[in-house]
């Protein structure tokens, strides 16, 4: 009244107020929205599509209706604002567990979006139940070339895998003939039988037997 805050009411029935006093309804309904699809640049720089969609409600109308000029403007704005600064700070895809990115960790990236938007929107008098992304690519412009990069990365990572796993078996195929005395070997042998181990079990292609009737001197 006269630009002074009365009060709210939040309690079913029937209310009677001054005519004097301005009156405003907010719904305390819970709503959500998706934002606008957003091109930024990835932490690599990369340019990607990405949106969200927030799930929120208000549940403070006095900070809903005088904080702010217009709460559900204010909401929209700052989420939009809120995914495009995430965006930034991850990369859209990486081999990595211990790195963070867009695509691979959906649950850590939906935590930290509804954390941001929720500092974001806490003075307005609105909470964020949930933030997830609903749209993740890359832009048009760079999205066929930056598949044939990801595929690329994807065959690097896999063969480093099989690479570490190989020589883990060639180690400890040597370890226990060493163990057991089954056979001694010396350097050329070992490296003989090292470089075909590796190459039976880095091989993309079954490797064809060679029974070997000679000697590995003659």
């Amino acid at each position: 009244m006269f630009g002074k805050y009365v009060g709210t009411a939040k309690t079913e029935g029937l209310r009677w107020a001054s005519p004097f006093y301005m009156k405003k309804m907010i719904s305390l309904r819970v709503r959500n929205f998706e934002t606008n699809r957003l091109k930024v640049n990835d932490i690599d720089g990369n340019p990607i599509e990405i949106a969200a969609i927030v799930v929120w409600k208000v549940v403070d109308t006095a900070e809903a209706s005088f904080e702010v000029d217009n709460y559900e403007m204010f909401v929209k704005i700052q989420s939009e604002s809120a995914v495009r600064n995430l965006a930034t700070q991850h990369p859209y895809d990486s081999h990595s567990d211990t790195k963070i990115s867009l695509r691979g960790h959906t649950g850590s990236i939906s935590d930290q979006m509804r954390t941001e938007i929720q500092n974001r929107l806490e003075k307005a008098g609105v909470e964020v139940i949930e933030a997830r992304i609903s749209h993740l690519a890359y832009a048009p412009e760079i999205a066929e070339a930056m598949l044939r990069r990801q595929q690329a990365g994807a065959i690097i990572a896999a063969r480093q895998l099989i690479v570490e796993g190989a020589v883990g078996m060639v180690e400890m195929a040597l370890a226990m003939l060493a163990e057991k005395n089954i056979i001694e070997l010396d350097h050329e042998r070992k490296a003989a039988m090292v470089s075909n181990l590796l190459v039976v079990l880095c091989g993309e292609t079954a490797s064809q037997p060679v029974i070997n009737t000679g000697t590995l001197y003659q």
